[in-house]
């Protein structure tokens, strides 16, 4: 009897000390948790989008002065620099500085001249070559020349001298494997070079976004223009936009030249800096377990946008937000008194928009072994709505667990995900980089819109972020890093 009240009382002690370290345990998670404020994080995301950083081109200076004051932070909060003892990962990155707005003017038969108007008709060309150029007008369609498909954009028409109307994209649309062959023509410096090599003296590029993934080529002048101007002009030859389009879609070639009594004008005032650098931000939270902490958890997003075309390009949901996001769950991270027993690593990504410069070269000169990072979770764009959606998350269920418990227990927003599909097309984000590698990759996402999406486009300011989903956007990575950090059975 003695013995049997002597078990139950060590019992009873084992399961209240056992309950007391637990609830202790859940205290110390939520008091980080409580820590990450909307307040900062918007905060966070108004010192990004300020004036004196132009719109954080990757490679100008405004770029990396914003770079610095991110390290600045990581540094502040006790983030160890993860790269040789420096927080900056550098690549080269050539930029374009562009001065002004630019012009575009349009005239028919050498009069009823329209001067075309920024922001509302068209955005300068983030590497367009500086000076003016006029000329008659040819369309290009696609503006592709690829003999293995038979097929050339350039076949049955004379584009010498001339300024070219050309779309972006492919004909071919489907992600299955013949994409893949068409995919290389994707490319906009492909279609730029392209399009010099015929002997075209300028571009109107259809689809009015601000985009520094182009290429600088001596003297080639160009504008992204508004799909109404396109109408405009070939309403003013005869043509009918809409029914040419629908016949590129059947990807048989449809260029011709337009009325030679159209004329267009475009000046551009830029300066080309090839020899420039960009730079990724990393840094670290060490893992506490002897084991665990040779292992990684990479949170990673872009900090750069698309510059100064005339006006700055703030450049805040795509992608102040995300970084912002990940700046709030690093410092609670940091400040946790629960601690990761893997590591946990932070890259704030320069060159996505030039074409994906810095979340390539880092899986190309990884501070991790590849084989040792757990999973990677990118945001990008996540500062609009009211639920999530997580990229990749139905492939891997036994890492997507810790976020839906997360969101299930504490957040309670409307959370949906995918499973993992191969692209076929052109990359688009740092995550397919990381996804190509054979890295588990999660994209963090919001969803259901509350403001208008601006983007790539000069009213892309805070004002159009919710504060709400960006503060619980960095509260589930906290729990959720914390969980795969501490999950011994992965």
């Amino acid at each position: 009897m003695k013995n049997n009240v002597g078990l139950f009382v060590l019992l009873y002690l084992f399961l209240f000390f056992n309950s007391f370290a637990q609830d202790t345990k859940n205290e110390d998670l939520l008091r980080g948790f409580h820590s990450i404020s909307s307040h900062e994080i918007l905060n966070f995301a108004d010192t990004l989008t300020a004036d004196k950083y132009k719109g954080r081109l990757s490679g100008s200076p405004g770029y990396l002065e914003a770079a610095r004051w991110c390290a600045g932070k990581l540094e502040e909060w006790g983030i160890l620099p993860a790269g040789n003892g420096s927080y900056f990962q550098y690549f080269p990155n050539a930029f374009t500085e562009v001065y002004s707005s630019g012009s575009f003017t349009y005239t028919l038969n050498g009069k009823n001249e329209t001067e075309y108007t920024f922001p509302e008709d068209y955005f300068p060309g983030s590497n367009s070559a500086p000076g003016t150029v006029t000329a008659e007008l040819i369309y290009v369609g696609f503006g592709i020349t690829a003999p293995e498909l038979e097929y050339d954009d350039y076949k049955n028409v004379n584009v010498e001298g001339k300024i070219v109307i050309m779309e972006s994209g492919t004909p071919y649309t489907k992600n299955d494997s013949t994409l893949a062959k068409w995919t290389p023509y994707a490319y906009h410096r492909y279609k730029f070079r392209n399009a010099v090599k015929h002997g075209a003296a300028g571009l109107l590029y259809v689809g009015k976004i601000a985009n520094p993934n182009t290429v600088y080529l001596e003297n080639f002048v160009y504008v992204h223009i508004d799909e109404k101007v396109v109408r405009q002009i070939f309403k003013d030859a005869g043509k009918n936009y809409s029914e040419v389009k629908k016949s590129l879609a059947e990807i048989k070639p449809v260029s011709f030249a337009l009325d030679p009594r159209q004329k267009v004008t475009v000046s551009a005032e830029t300066k080309h800096f090839p020899d420039a650098k960009s730079c990724n931000v990393v840094g670290w939270i060490e893992g506490t377990d002897p084991v665990l902490k040779e292992e990684v958890i990479i949170i990673g997003g872009h900090l750069d946008g698309q510059g100064y075309l005339g006006e700055v390009f703030p450049s805040a949901l795509d992608n102040a937000s995300g970084v912002a996001d990940i700046l709030g769950a690093a410092k609670a991270l940091a400040q946790s008194d629960v601690k990761p027993k893997r590591s946990v690593m932070f890259i704030l990504f320069g060159g996505e928009e030039c074409g994906l410069y810095g979340s390539s070269y880092y899986v190309e000169n990884p501070l991790f072994p590849i084989e040792k990072t757990v999973m990677m979770i990118n945001l990008d764009m996540v500062g609009n709505g009211t639920g999530f959606f997580v990229s990749n998350g139905k492939s891997y269920p036994e890492l997507f667990r810790h976020f839906e418990t997360a969101n299930t227990n504490y957040l309670h927003r409307e959370m949906a995900a995918s499973a993992q599909r191969k692209n076929y097309g052109r990359p688009r984000s740092d995550a397919s980089l990381f996804e190509n590698a054979g890295i588990p990759t999660f994209s963090l996402w919001t969803r259901n819109s509350i403001f208008p999406v601006y983007y790539h486009h000069p009213l892309d300011k805070i004002n159009v972020l919710t504060p709400e989903i960006m503060e619980d956007a960095a509260k589930l990575l906290y729990l959720g890093i914390l969980g795969v950090a501490n999950d011994s059975g992965l």
